[in-house]
């Protein structure tokens, strides 16, 4: 395997975490972005805190209407732990990295204009690397994406890679 195989690899794992995280941080409240008494398994959703008060611009209003939905908040805890578990694995990694480059995307439109720069933030970034993980097949690095891509499945359906 080649150095920048190994970079693209570390890369997807990293970035497979970032979504992985939060994900188990919400549903437990592990006291990092989610206080204990505040997760998803103790009745609190984990989207209303950032639709009702993080919200801003002038999509705001449009975000904020969404607050305490339930189908909103599974849509959201799913698509953390798919698309974190898809690139850690290696499995799926092209879906999981469109997935994640629309996350993403909400996010940040849901920040309009973030307060450290306008323009580009690490939800832009992040959407970047996505994109470019898509692009490379890097599920076959660190991961099970050859073993994947030799399926019937994914052979006959290659948006699955």
């Amino acid at each position: 395997m080649k150095r920048d195989q190994y970079i693209w690899g570390i890369l997807r794992i990293t970035l497979g975490w970032i979504f992985l995280w939060p994900f188990f941080d919400k549903l437990f409240g592990l006291g990092f972005a989610t206080a204990a008494g505040n997760s998803w398994l103790s009745g609190t959703s984990p989207t209303s805190g950032f639709l009702l008060h993080g919200t801003k611009g002038p999509l705001a209003f449009l975000f904020q209407s969404l607050a305490n939905n339930p189908v909103v908040d599974w849509l959201f805890m799913l698509g953390l732990l798919l698309i974190g578990l898809s690139l850690i694995l290696g499995i799926g990694v092209r879906i999981a990295c469109y997935s994640g480059m629309t996350l993403l995307i909400l996010m940040y439109l849901a920040t309009l204009l973030p307060e450290n720069n306008p323009i580009v933030d690490e939800h832009i970034v992040f959407s970047i690397i996505l994109f470019g993980l898509s692009s490379l097949k890097a599920g076959q690095w660190l991961g099970f994406g050859k073993r994947w891509s030799k399926t019937k499945l994914v052979k006959k359906y290659r948006i699955l890679e």
